[in-house]
Protein backbone atom coordinates (compact mmCIF):
# COMPACT_ATOMS: atom_id res chain seq x y z
CA UNK A 1 0.00 0.00 0.00
CA UNK A 2 2.58 2.40 0.84
CA UNK A 3 4.87 1.49 -2.04
CA UNK A 4 1.62 2.10 -4.15
CA UNK A 5 0.93 5.32 -2.54
CA UNK A 6 4.95 6.57 -3.00
CA UNK A 7 4.62 5.72 -7.01
CA UNK A 8 0.98 8.02 -7.24
CA UNK A 9 3.21 10.47 -5.62
CA UNK A 10 5.56 10.27 -7.90
CA UNK A 11 4.08 9.89 -11.17
CA UNK A 12 1.81 13.00 -9.65
CA UNK A 13 4.86 15.32 -9.41
CA UNK A 14 6.17 14.29 -13.40
CA UNK A 15 2.71 15.53 -14.29
CA UNK A 16 2.98 18.62 -12.65
CA UNK A 17 6.44 19.41 -13.58
CA UNK A 18 5.33 18.23 -17.53
CA UNK A 19 2.89 21.11 -17.04
CA UNK A 20 4.91 23.83 -15.82
CA UNK A 21 7.21 23.09 -18.87
CA UNK A 22 4.79 23.06 -21.52
CA UNK A 23 3.31 26.35 -20.18
CA UNK A 24 7.02 27.74 -19.85
CA UNK A 25 7.07 26.83 -23.79
CA UNK A 26 3.68 28.34 -24.52
CA UNK A 27 4.40 31.54 -22.55
CA UNK A 28 7.56 31.85 -24.34
CA UNK A 29 6.27 31.26 -27.81
CA UNK A 30 4.00 33.59 -27.67
CA UNK A 31 5.83 36.63 -26.25
CA UNK A 32 8.33 36.11 -28.75
CA UNK A 33 6.98 35.22 -32.47
CA UNK A 34 9.37 34.47 -35.17
CA UNK A 35 10.18 37.15 -37.20
CA UNK A 36 8.93 36.99 -40.42
CA UNK A 37 11.51 35.64 -43.00
CA UNK A 38 13.16 39.49 -44.65
CA UNK A 39 11.63 39.61 -48.33
CA UNK A 40 14.45 40.38 -50.26
CA UNK A 41 14.18 43.62 -52.48
CA UNK A 42 14.68 42.41 -56.07
CA UNK A 43 17.68 43.69 -58.23
CA UNK A 44 18.46 44.19 -61.60
CA UNK A 45 20.32 41.92 -63.20
CA UNK A 46 22.14 44.15 -65.00
CA UNK A 47 23.18 45.86 -61.99
CA UNK A 48 24.02 42.63 -60.52
CA UNK A 49 26.38 41.75 -63.53
CA UNK A 50 27.85 45.03 -63.10
CA UNK A 51 28.51 44.02 -59.98
CA UNK A 52 30.32 40.69 -60.58
CA UNK A 53 32.64 42.16 -63.05
CA UNK A 54 33.72 45.19 -60.86
CA UNK A 55 34.07 42.17 -57.99
CA UNK A 56 36.06 40.09 -60.57
CA UNK A 57 38.27 43.00 -61.50
CA UNK A 58 39.00 43.77 -58.33
CA UNK A 59 39.56 40.18 -57.58
CA UNK A 60 41.89 39.95 -60.33
CA UNK A 61 44.01 42.93 -58.66
CA UNK A 62 44.04 41.84 -55.28
CA UNK A 63 45.38 38.52 -56.49
CA UNK A 64 48.18 39.18 -59.37
CA UNK A 65 50.83 42.01 -59.70
CA UNK A 66 53.88 41.66 -61.86
CA UNK A 67 55.62 42.40 -58.87
CA UNK A 68 56.61 40.12 -55.19
CA UNK A 69 57.63 41.08 -52.09
CA UNK A 70 60.42 39.08 -50.59
CA UNK A 71 57.92 36.66 -49.44
CA UNK A 72 56.97 35.90 -52.49
CA UNK A 73 53.20 37.31 -51.99
CA UNK A 74 52.24 39.43 -55.02
CA UNK A 75 52.25 43.18 -54.16
CA UNK A 76 48.72 45.29 -54.83
CA UNK A 77 49.81 49.03 -55.52
CA UNK A 78 48.55 50.35 -52.04
CA UNK A 79 47.45 53.96 -53.56
CA UNK A 80 44.89 51.60 -55.55
CA UNK A 81 43.12 50.22 -52.05
CA UNK A 82 43.64 53.35 -50.75
CA UNK A 83 41.92 55.28 -53.20
CA UNK A 84 39.43 52.38 -54.16
CA UNK A 85 38.44 52.89 -50.81
CA UNK A 86 37.73 56.82 -50.50
CA UNK A 87 36.90 57.46 -54.05
CA UNK A 88 34.58 55.84 -56.52
CA UNK A 89 36.60 54.22 -59.77
CA UNK A 90 35.26 54.02 -63.33
CA UNK A 91 33.59 51.01 -63.96
CA UNK A 92 35.05 50.50 -67.31
CA UNK A 93 38.59 49.94 -65.46
CA UNK A 94 37.07 46.39 -64.73
CA UNK A 95 38.00 45.58 -68.14
CA UNK A 96 41.67 46.65 -67.98
CA UNK A 97 42.90 45.45 -64.89
CA UNK A 98 46.59 45.11 -66.12
CA UNK A 99 46.66 48.67 -67.49
CA UNK A 100 45.07 49.88 -64.32
CA UNK A 101 47.37 47.99 -62.85
CA UNK A 102 50.28 49.85 -64.07
CA UNK A 103 49.00 53.22 -63.85
CA UNK A 104 48.84 52.98 -60.04
CA UNK A 105 52.08 51.25 -59.15
CA UNK A 106 54.23 54.17 -58.57
CA UNK A 107 56.28 55.65 -55.89
CA UNK A 108 53.89 57.82 -53.53
CA UNK A 109 55.49 61.68 -52.73
CA UNK A 110 57.81 60.91 -55.79
CA UNK A 111 57.88 62.29 -59.60
CA UNK A 112 54.75 60.62 -61.26
CA UNK A 113 55.68 57.84 -64.06
CA UNK A 114 55.45 59.72 -67.49
CA UNK A 115 53.20 57.49 -68.97
CA UNK A 116 50.39 59.69 -70.84
CA UNK A 117 49.88 57.15 -73.42
CA UNK A 118 48.74 55.22 -70.82
CA UNK A 119 46.50 57.67 -69.51
CA UNK A 120 45.20 57.99 -73.25
CA UNK A 121 44.60 54.40 -73.44
CA UNK A 122 42.26 53.73 -70.19
CA UNK A 123 40.54 57.32 -70.87
CA UNK A 124 39.54 56.56 -74.43
CA UNK A 125 38.58 53.13 -73.07
CA UNK A 126 36.16 54.60 -71.04
CA UNK A 127 38.62 54.07 -67.65
CA UNK A 128 38.03 58.01 -66.87
CA UNK A 129 37.91 59.89 -64.36
CA UNK A 130 41.41 58.47 -63.74
CA UNK A 131 42.11 57.31 -59.90
CA UNK A 132 43.98 60.23 -58.58
CA UNK A 133 47.79 60.09 -57.62
CA UNK A 134 50.36 60.96 -55.04
CA UNK A 135 53.18 61.95 -57.26
CA UNK A 136 54.11 64.93 -58.64
CA UNK A 137 53.64 65.62 -62.20
CA UNK A 138 56.48 65.75 -65.14
CA UNK A 139 56.73 69.16 -66.32
CA UNK A 140 59.24 70.61 -69.65
CA UNK A 141 62.54 71.07 -68.30
CA UNK A 142 63.08 74.60 -69.78
CA UNK A 143 59.63 76.28 -69.77
CA UNK A 144 59.08 79.38 -71.42
CA UNK A 145 59.48 82.87 -69.42
CA UNK A 146 56.15 83.68 -71.42
CA UNK A 147 53.03 82.74 -72.82
CA UNK A 148 51.24 84.69 -75.69
CA UNK A 149 48.51 86.80 -75.20
CA UNK A 150 47.22 86.35 -78.25
CA UNK A 151 45.24 83.14 -78.95
CA UNK A 152 46.43 83.57 -83.22
CA UNK A 153 50.43 83.50 -82.32
CA UNK A 154 53.15 83.46 -85.41
CA UNK A 155 54.13 80.20 -83.17
CA UNK A 156 53.59 77.96 -80.59
CA UNK A 157 55.86 77.48 -77.92
CA UNK A 158 57.39 74.60 -77.95
CA UNK A 159 58.85 74.53 -74.56
CA UNK A 160 55.05 74.18 -73.18
CA UNK A 161 55.06 70.48 -74.33
CA UNK A 162 57.08 67.06 -73.52
CA UNK A 163 57.67 65.72 -76.79
CA UNK A 164 59.04 62.14 -76.08
CA UNK A 165 55.97 60.47 -76.95
CA UNK A 166 55.72 62.12 -80.19
CA UNK A 167 57.46 61.80 -83.59
CA UNK A 168 57.85 65.25 -83.92
CA UNK A 169 59.37 67.15 -81.60
CA UNK A 170 58.35 70.96 -82.00
CA UNK A 171 54.83 72.82 -83.23
CA UNK A 172 56.33 73.54 -86.83
CA UNK A 173 56.98 69.83 -87.69
CA UNK A 174 53.25 68.99 -86.83
CA UNK A 175 52.44 71.72 -89.04
CA UNK A 176 54.29 70.31 -92.06
CA UNK A 177 52.71 66.85 -91.01
CA UNK A 178 49.44 68.06 -89.89
CA UNK A 179 48.06 71.37 -91.36
CA UNK A 180 44.36 70.77 -91.09
CA UNK A 181 45.05 70.03 -87.02
CA UNK A 182 47.74 72.86 -86.28
CA UNK A 183 47.51 75.38 -89.20
CA UNK A 184 45.74 78.50 -87.10
CA UNK A 185 45.42 80.45 -89.70
CA UNK A 186 43.42 78.23 -91.92
CA UNK A 187 41.41 77.10 -89.61
CA UNK A 188 41.10 80.20 -88.34
CA UNK A 189 39.38 81.43 -92.10
CA UNK A 190 37.44 78.24 -92.76
CA UNK A 191 35.35 78.92 -89.32
CA UNK A 192 34.89 83.00 -90.99
CA UNK A 193 33.98 82.53 -94.36
CA UNK A 194 30.86 81.50 -96.43
CA UNK A 195 31.37 78.92 -99.55
CA UNK A 196 28.43 76.77 -99.18
CA UNK A 197 25.21 75.86 -96.88
CA UNK A 198 27.18 73.76 -94.62
CA UNK A 199 29.43 76.67 -93.40
CA UNK A 200 28.43 78.72 -91.19
CA UNK A 201 31.03 81.83 -89.95
CA UNK A 202 30.92 82.61 -86.50
CA UNK A 203 29.87 86.21 -86.96
CA UNK A 204 26.53 84.86 -88.82
CA UNK A 205 26.04 82.54 -85.69
CA UNK A 206 26.19 85.44 -83.19
CA UNK A 207 23.98 87.29 -85.75
CA UNK A 208 21.37 84.27 -85.52
CA UNK A 209 21.72 84.61 -81.66
CA UNK A 210 20.97 88.04 -81.35
CA UNK A 211 18.18 88.27 -83.52
CA UNK A 212 17.02 86.06 -81.13
CA UNK A 213 17.78 87.84 -78.13
CA UNK A 214 19.69 85.24 -76.66
CA UNK A 215 23.37 86.23 -74.73
CA UNK A 216 25.99 84.00 -75.74
CA UNK A 217 28.62 84.00 -72.60
CA UNK A 218 29.83 80.80 -71.99
CA UNK A 219 30.16 77.13 -74.27
CA UNK A 220 32.01 74.25 -74.77
CA UNK A 221 33.31 73.12 -78.06
CA UNK A 222 33.44 69.38 -78.12
CA UNK A 223 36.12 67.78 -79.98
CA UNK A 224 38.19 71.26 -80.37
CA UNK A 225 41.19 70.07 -81.56
CA UNK A 226 43.57 73.11 -80.94
CA UNK A 227 40.93 75.24 -79.38
CA UNK A 228 40.49 78.01 -82.61
CA UNK A 229 36.72 78.28 -82.72
CA UNK A 230 37.06 79.12 -78.68
CA UNK A 231 39.71 81.40 -79.84
CA UNK A 232 37.87 82.98 -82.34
CA UNK A 233 34.93 83.54 -79.39
CA UNK A 234 37.16 84.93 -76.84
CA UNK A 235 39.02 87.67 -79.32
CA UNK A 236 35.79 88.82 -81.21
CA UNK A 237 32.80 88.44 -78.64
CA UNK A 238 34.44 87.93 -75.09
CA UNK A 239 33.04 84.60 -75.10
CA UNK A 240 34.55 81.59 -72.28
CA UNK A 241 34.28 78.52 -74.60
CA UNK A 242 35.90 75.08 -72.75
CA UNK A 243 37.69 73.22 -75.39
CA UNK A 244 37.67 68.76 -74.86
CA UNK A 245 40.00 67.33 -76.74
CA UNK A 246 42.53 64.61 -76.44
CA UNK A 247 46.29 64.04 -76.72
CA UNK A 248 45.91 61.68 -80.04
CA UNK A 249 49.37 61.31 -82.10
CA UNK A 250 49.75 65.18 -81.22
CA UNK A 251 50.01 67.36 -77.86
CA UNK A 252 46.36 68.81 -78.29
CA UNK A 253 45.82 69.88 -74.67
CA UNK A 254 49.14 71.45 -74.64
CA UNK A 255 48.45 73.44 -77.64
CA UNK A 256 44.85 74.78 -76.41
CA UNK A 257 46.74 76.30 -73.26
CA UNK A 258 49.48 77.44 -74.82
CA UNK A 259 46.73 79.97 -76.45
CA UNK A 260 45.03 81.33 -73.25
CA UNK A 261 42.37 79.03 -73.54
CA UNK A 262 41.16 75.94 -71.14
CA UNK A 263 41.01 72.56 -72.32
CA UNK A 264 39.08 69.53 -70.88
CA UNK A 265 40.77 66.35 -71.13
CA UNK A 266 37.62 64.04 -71.35
CA UNK A 267 36.53 61.49 -74.27
CA UNK A 268 33.25 61.95 -76.00
CA UNK A 269 31.37 59.38 -74.12
CA UNK A 270 32.37 61.30 -70.38
CA UNK A 271 29.74 63.52 -68.96
CA UNK A 272 30.81 67.28 -69.60
CA UNK A 273 32.00 68.50 -66.43
CA UNK A 274 30.08 71.26 -65.84
CA UNK A 275 26.27 71.67 -64.06
CA UNK A 276 23.00 71.42 -65.25
CA UNK A 277 22.05 74.54 -67.56
CA UNK A 278 24.76 76.49 -67.20
CA UNK A 279 25.89 76.71 -70.94
CA UNK A 280 24.66 79.34 -73.53
CA UNK A 281 26.48 77.16 -76.53
CA UNK A 282 27.32 73.89 -76.97
CA UNK A 283 29.23 73.31 -80.45
CA UNK A 284 30.20 69.42 -81.83
CA UNK A 285 32.96 69.60 -83.86
CA UNK A 286 34.03 67.28 -86.68
CA UNK A 287 35.22 64.90 -84.41
CA UNK A 288 31.95 63.92 -83.89
CA UNK A 289 30.82 61.55 -86.70
CA UNK A 290 29.75 58.57 -87.70
CA UNK A 291 32.52 56.65 -86.32
CA UNK A 292 30.73 57.09 -82.85
CA UNK A 293 28.76 54.05 -82.02
CA UNK A 294 24.98 55.76 -81.50
CA UNK A 295 24.10 54.64 -78.34
CA UNK A 296 27.25 56.76 -76.98
CA UNK A 297 25.98 59.50 -79.54
CA UNK A 298 22.34 59.54 -78.02
CA UNK A 299 23.89 59.69 -74.27
CA UNK A 300 26.13 61.96 -75.33
CA UNK A 301 22.99 64.39 -77.24
CA UNK A 302 21.39 64.19 -74.00
CA UNK A 303 24.08 65.57 -72.19
CA UNK A 304 24.24 68.26 -73.88
CA UNK A 305 20.78 69.10 -73.53
CA UNK A 306 21.55 68.93 -69.49
CA UNK A 307 24.41 71.50 -69.60
CA UNK A 308 22.12 73.49 -71.65
CA UNK A 309 20.47 76.80 -70.45
CA UNK A 310 16.45 76.95 -72.21
CA UNK A 311 17.09 78.90 -74.95
CA UNK A 312 20.86 77.70 -75.24
CA UNK A 313 21.92 76.62 -78.29
CA UNK A 314 23.39 73.33 -79.82
CA UNK A 315 25.68 73.76 -83.28
CA UNK A 316 26.24 70.47 -85.57
CA UNK A 317 28.99 71.12 -87.35
CA UNK A 318 29.98 69.28 -90.38
CA UNK A 319 28.51 65.87 -89.13
CA UNK A 320 28.96 62.83 -91.35
CA UNK A 321 27.47 59.62 -92.03
CA UNK A 322 25.94 57.87 -94.48
CA UNK A 323 22.36 59.00 -95.89
CA UNK A 324 20.48 56.49 -95.25
CA UNK A 325 21.92 56.95 -91.36
CA UNK A 326 21.35 60.32 -91.32
CA UNK A 327 17.52 59.78 -92.56
CA UNK A 328 16.99 56.32 -90.30
CA UNK A 329 18.90 56.69 -86.98
CA UNK A 330 20.66 60.47 -86.80
CA UNK A 331 17.74 62.32 -87.55
CA UNK A 332 15.41 60.65 -85.47
CA UNK A 333 17.55 60.28 -82.71
CA UNK A 334 18.43 64.89 -82.71
CA UNK A 335 14.66 64.88 -83.19
CA UNK A 336 14.13 63.19 -80.22
CA UNK A 337 15.43 66.54 -77.62
CA UNK A 338 12.71 68.62 -79.26
CA UNK A 339 14.42 71.69 -80.21
CA UNK A 340 14.01 74.55 -82.98
CA UNK A 341 15.91 74.15 -86.26
CA UNK A 342 17.23 76.99 -86.68
CA UNK A 343 19.47 75.84 -89.68
CA UNK A 344 20.01 72.77 -90.81
CA UNK A 345 21.82 72.12 -94.08
CA UNK A 346 23.12 69.02 -95.83
CA UNK A 347 25.21 68.18 -98.55
CA UNK A 348 26.88 65.44 -100.21
CA UNK A 349 30.25 64.42 -98.95
CA UNK A 350 32.26 64.56 -102.15
CA UNK A 351 35.69 62.88 -101.17
CA UNK A 352 36.79 59.58 -102.72
CA UNK A 353 35.47 57.79 -99.06
CA UNK A 354 31.98 60.15 -99.01
CA UNK A 355 31.73 58.76 -102.73
CA UNK A 356 33.00 55.18 -101.68
CA UNK A 357 30.43 54.79 -98.96
CA UNK A 358 27.62 57.15 -99.82
CA UNK A 359 28.18 60.14 -97.05
CA UNK A 360 26.89 63.35 -96.37
CA UNK A 361 27.61 66.30 -94.35
CA UNK A 362 25.13 67.56 -92.51
CA UNK A 363 25.18 71.51 -90.47
CA UNK A 364 22.92 72.42 -87.97
CA UNK A 365 21.26 74.83 -85.84
CA UNK A 366 19.34 74.09 -82.87
CA UNK A 367 17.74 75.82 -79.96
CA UNK A 368 16.50 74.32 -77.10
CA UNK A 369 12.97 75.08 -75.66
CA UNK A 370 13.00 78.05 -73.12
CA UNK A 371 10.71 75.61 -70.72
CA UNK A 372 9.71 72.16 -70.69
Amino acid sequence: MGFTMGLNFLLLLAMVATNIISLYHLSTTVQSPKPLPNVPIPIPEHLIRQLDHIRAAINHLTRRSPSTSSSGKPVVPQDLILHSQIGPIASSCRHHPDLLHRYMNYTPFSICPFDPDLQETLILNGCHPLPRRRCFSKTPSKPTSSLPLNPFPTALPDSSVIWNRYSCKSFACLLQNNPIGFDLNTQRSSLLKYASELDLPVNRFMQLAKSANSVIRLGIDIGGGTGTFAALMKIFYNVTMLTTTMNVNAPYNEAVAARGLLPLHVPLQQRLPVFDGTMDLVRCGRAVNRWIPSTVMEFMFYDVDRVLRGGGYLWVDRFFSKAVDLEKVYEPMIGKLGYKRVKWAVANKTDPSGLKNGEVYLTAVLQKPVSR
